[in-house]
């Protein structure tokens, strides 16, 4: 059987499927098409239905759950690792509603963080992730930023306002909800749970590895250091990752209320993830 399979070229996305995508491990009879997109792409995707199975941030997930359940492998929680808003010069906590805010897609759970720091703050623009620190460089703005980002801000003279993933586990106590990997509904339960193992196999292979960087990480990392590469496994990629566990469970449902009380919207809850 061959499915559809996508995930970002970030270095804890090929850090958790190398060993699933290029057969490190016996995948049985399961073959993959694999696309590598920024998150926002494989956001859209998802409401759109593109792939089988994908990475997306939990921040869209509300928008999928007729189609997608989420997999109980392959997530992204963690503490100390949440999206960032920065500045070119020093502003007032005050006047932050008065700038256009740059922000890495409209469906992603650093907007959706944002909002609940910043709920009154309108002027946002959507950007690519990769693109933010240069609209904040440039003067236009503020911004917020994930991923590599986060490590280099700094290098280009830029300075934090706010830690958003602070704010989150300070207002709610649980882990910051970042992304998972949703599969089709519409794909048999047995199926789903064989390819949710494959994908914890996938990662304790990995585990079994690091600190070894192969060379499917590096092809994607091409303009980040070894360091920066290894920064981005140890905040993504944890225990939450092999499994979700109710703990993890847990605090994505959390993320799930947040976007019902803004969104004034009803989610059930009662079948999100996988049986």
């Amino acid at each position: 059987m061959k499915f559809t399979l996508g995930f970002s070229p970030c270095p804890n996305d090929t850090f958790i499927f190398d060993a699933l995508v290029n057969k490190k491990i016996d995948t049985g009879n399961f073959d993959f098409d694999v696309v590598l997109e920024d998150v926002q792409t494989l956001n859209q995707w998802a409401i759109e239905e593109k792939l089988d199975i994908t990475k997306l941030s939990y921040g869209v997930l509300p928008l999928v759950l007729n189609t997608y359940a989420v997999l109980n492998s392959g997530s992204a929680l963690g503490r100390g690792v949440g999206p960032l808003l920065i500045t070119k010069n020093d502003i007032a906590l005050t006047t932050i509603d008065a700038y256009f805010i740059a922000i890495p897609g409209e469906q992603t759970t650093a907007h959706l963080l944002f909002s609940l720091a910043y709920p009154n703050a309108k002027k946002k623009l959507f950007l690519r992730y990769d693109e933010i620190e240069n609209f904040v460089a440039a003067g236009k703005g503020l911004g917020v930023i994930i991923h590599e980002n986060r490590f280099t801000y700094q290098d280009k003279g830029l300075k934090k306002i706010i830690d958003l993933g602070d704010f989150w586990e300070k207002e709610t106590g649980k882990a910051i909800p970042l992304g998972g990997i949703v599969i089709k509904r519409k794909i048999a339960v047995k199926t789903q749970k064989q390819i949710d193992t494959l994908i914890k196999k996938s990662i304790e292979y990995a585990f079994k590895n690091y600190p070894a960087l192969n060379d499917y990480i590096r092809s994607y990392a091409q303009e980040m250091s070894e360091a920066v590469m290894r920064k981005h496994i140890d905040l993504y990629v944890n225990e939450f990752s092999l499994n979700l566990g109710e703990e993890g469970k847990n605090t994505v449902k959390k993320l799930l209320n947040v976007f019902q009380q803004i969104n004034n919207c009803t989610i059930n809850y009662e079948n999100i993830f996988i049986n």
